[in-house]
C-alpha cells in the first residue's frame, strides 16, 4: 500500500491485509491546481484522501466572502461528513496544489466498517480531532488579535508542510496573501 495512504487516520490500528484489501478498491483521481472538487450546499456521497498536493476547505458567507477552515494535504482525509449525514455538503474544497487522491463511496465504507468495527471507531477519533481543531479556530478568533493570528497560522504549516533546508525552515504552503486573510478571519490588507 502507498506509504502515504497507509498513514491516514482511517487506516490506522488497522490490520494490514484489511487495509490493503480496502486501498485496493478505492479510485485514484487527479485534479489540477484551482480545481473546484466540491461545492457547499451540494449533495455528496464521496470523501477524499490526498495522495499528493493541497485542498483548501471552506465556506462562503451570505455577501460572499470566504473563509478557510482548514488547508488539507498528504494522508489528509476530507469529505467524510457527508458519508454519515446525506445533508447537502457545509464547505467547499478547492485544490491549492496539483492534487492525487483516492475516493471512497458511501456504499464501499458502510461496507467496510459493518465488516470491520474498529474502522468507525478510527473515523470518529478523525472527527474528534477535526473538531478540535475548528474549537481552538474558534477560540483563537475570539481571544487572539490578527497578528498573533497569522503567527500561528504561519508556524501551523511549518509544522504540516515545512522542511529543513541547510539549518533553515522553509515553508512551502502555496497560499496567497488573500487566502492566508481568510484562514485566519482578517483582510487581505491587514495580514500584509
Amino acid at each position: 500500500m502507498d506509504e502515504t495512504l497507509a498513514r491516514a487516520g482511517i487506516f490506522q490500528g488497522v490490520e494490514p491485509a484489511a487495509a490493503e484489501a480496502l486501498a485496493q478498491t478505492l479510485e485514484t483521481v487527479e485534479f489540477p491546481r484551482g480545481h473546484v472538487i466540491f461545492t457547499e450546499g451540494e449533495p455528496g456521497d464521496k470523501l477524499y484522501i490526498i495522495l499528493s498536493g493541497k485542498v483548501k476547505i471552506g465556506r462562503k458567507s451570505p455577501d460572499g466572502r470566504e473563509n478557510l477552515l482548514w488547508i488539507a494535504g498528504p494522508s489528509d482525509m476530507f469529505g467524510e461528513l457527508s458519508i454519515f449525514d446525506p445533508g447537502p455538503r457545509t464547505s467547499s474544497a478547492t485544490t491549492v496544489t496539483e492534487v492525487r487522491a483516492v475516493t471512497m463511496d458511501r456504499p464501499s465504507l458502510r461496507k467496510w466498517i459493518s465488516t470491520r468495527p474498529e474502522i468507525a471507531e478510527q473515523l470518529l477519533r478523525v472527527i474528534a480531532r477535526r473538531l478540535r481543531r475548528t474549537n481552538n479556530m474558534v477560540a483563537e478568533l475570539i481571544f487572539t488579535d490578527v497578528p498573533g493570528r497569522v503567527a500561528r497560522a504561519l508556524l501551523q504549516l511549518a509544522q504540516r508542510f515545512g522542511s529543513q533546508e541547510a539549518g533553515i525552515l522553509r515553508v512551502t504552503h502555496d497560499l496567497t496573501q488573500e487566502e492566508i486573510a481568510q484562514y485566519v478571519g482578517a483582510s487581505r490588507e491587514t495580514v500584509n
